[in-house]
C-alpha cells in the first residue's frame, strides 16, 4: 500500500488506522499518485507542539504538519514518488469536530487533504490561494468519502488548478 498510516497518541480520542489509510490511498489516487508512498502520523497535541516548535519556531499545538520528501517539480523517474508526511493531531482535530459537530473522522479526513495539497507544493498564502486550496481539499474529501460518486472529477479538476 502507498499509505502508511501510525497512531502515536495514547490518551487521544481514538480513529482507526486503517479508514485513515483507506481514505488517504482514495485521494491519492484522485491526484494520480496511487503509486506514491505518503506517511500519516496521528499524534497528540503535545507531539504536534514539539514537531511545529521544532520545525516552525511556534510554540504551540497546531491541526496538520506537512512535510515533503521528494522534489515536487522534479518528480523521479522509474521509481515510487517518497510525497512526505502529514502529522496530525488527534486532540485538536477532536476539538475542532466537537466545534463544528461533526464526527472526528470527517474532520481528519479534511486535514488529511490539507496537507497532501502542502506536500504536492500547494500553499495559502494569499485570498486567492486560499480559496484554490479550500475548493481543492473539498475534492479531496468528496474522493475519500465517495469515492465513485459522480459529483466532479477530482483528478482533472485538481491538476487544472495546480
Amino acid at each position: 500500500m502507498p499509505t502508511v498510516a501510525v497512531r502515536r497518541a495514547p490518551g487521544s480520542p481514538r480513529l482507526a488506522t486503517a479508514e485513515v489509510r483507506r481514505r488517504a490511498d482514495r485521494m491519492l489516487a484522485a491526484l494520480g499518485e496511487a503509486a506514491s508512498d505518503l506517511s500519516v502520523l496521528l499524534v497528540d497535541d503535545a507531539e504536534i507542539e514539539r514537531l511545529n516548535a521544532r520545525h516552525r519556531r511556534k510554540r504551540k499545538p497546531t491541526d496538520v504538519l506537512a512535510f515533503p520528501m521528494d522534489d515536487v517539480a522534479t518528480p523521479p523517474r522509474g521509481r515510487a514518488r517518497l510525497l512526505g508526511d502529514v502529522v496530525v493531531s488527534l486532540d485538536t482535530a477532536a476539538r475542532h469536530a466537537r466545534e463544528r459537530r461533526h464526527p472526528l473522522v470527517v474532520e481528519v479526513t479534511h486535514l488529511l487533504a490539507h496537507g497532501l495539497l502542502h506536500l504536492l507544493g500547494w500553499d495559502h498564502r494569499t485570498d486567492e490561494e486560499e480559496a484554490r486550496m479550500n475548493e481543492a481539499t473539498a475534492d479531496l474529501v468528496a474522493a475519500a468519502t465517495h469515492p465513485q460518486g459522480p459529483r466532479h472529477t477530482p483528478r482533472r479538476r485538481l491538476r487544472d488548478r495546480a
